[in-house]
């Protein structure tokens, strides 16, 4: 796994460890209570675009990181 990737799956993880009311996906959709198939897929898709969104944000962050540290290089090339 490149470093990268592995910096993101470890800000992932942080993120997730972050949620109080972490949701998995539905199975069948039988556990709903009312037990309709539309009620069941917006769920779920809900819950992807979740953890989309917490995917997202790690990315985010990683090159946020990048950023700070390949700028602070940059403007300081002695310092290392």
């Amino acid at each position: 796994m490149s470093d990268r990737r592995q910096r993101i799956h470890e800000l992932v993880l942080a993120l997730l460890a972050q949620q109080s009311d972490l949701e998995l996906l539905a199975g069948d959709g039988s556990g709903l209570p009312s037990g309709d198939a539309g009620n069941w897929i917006e769920r779920n898709r809900r819950v992807v675009q979740r953890y989309q969104a917490l995917v997202r944000s790690a990315v985010t962050l990683d090159a946020l990181v990048d950023q700070e540290v390949g700028g602070s290089l940059q403007t300081q090339p002695g310092q290392l």
